[in-house]
């Protein structure tokens, strides 16, 4: 889709990635934001979110932190915007991820490794396509574990019955995802 876009167009980004001018997308990366990176005040928020080509008043992104119930954390390095667990479109805003140690393991959530060891049957992947095989029925809740870990390189998942398809940014990313996810199922001991 971001091929077809033409360099004028509000949509297009920096990185390629094209998303549309609605609260539910301004939603959704001001819960990457917040799940990424130490945010102490509305200001820094707005100006990372201009960063990302958004713009937005502070009334609006005062009554988008209300909607999306973030609320300010006490931290080792003070007070950040944070958004309670599964708080939005099923997503989980973990701790900020600090830079420089944005690793799939900075991004591996409970969730992610339990159903990976409990779900995942087998790993495959082809240049930037990773397929995850698991039990019949449990595709649904290994692909919405992969979303919400917001692992670096990867775009997104689509579920079937008992087959999850992710795309990622590359063959690197998806040998390096495949081995995680791997090491994941293998790390707890099966019955």
């Amino acid at each position: 889709m971001s091929e077809i876009l033409d360099r004028t167009s509000p949509y297009r980004q920096a990185s390629g990635a094209s998303s549309p001018s609605t609260k539910a997308a301004r939603h959704a990366l001001i819960v990457r934001i917040l799940a990424k990176e130490r945010i102490r005040s509305q200001g820094q928020l707005r100006d990372a979110l201009a960063a990302r080509g958004v713009s937005t008043t502070q009334a609006t992104l005062s009554r988008d932190l209300v909607e999306l119930r973030a609320t300010k954390i006490r931290s080792s390095d003070g007070q950040v915007y944070a958004i309670p667990e599964g708080s939005v479109m099923g997503q989980l805003a973990g701790p900020a991820v600090r830079p420089g140690t944005d690793t799939l393991a900075d991004h591996t959530t409970a969730r992610l490794a339990r159903w990976c060891a409990d779900l995942l049957v087998t790993v495959e992947w082809a240049g930037g396509q990773v397929v995850l095989r698991t039990l019949p029925g449990a595709a649904e809740l290994l692909a919405a574990s992969v979303d919400d870990a917001m692992m670096p390189g990867v775009l997104g998942c689509i579920a079937g019955d008992d087959t999850v398809l992710v795309i990622t940014r590359s063959s690197e990313i998806s040998a390096e995802v495949s081995g995680h996810l791997l090491g994941l199922a293998d790390s707890r001991p099966r019955p």
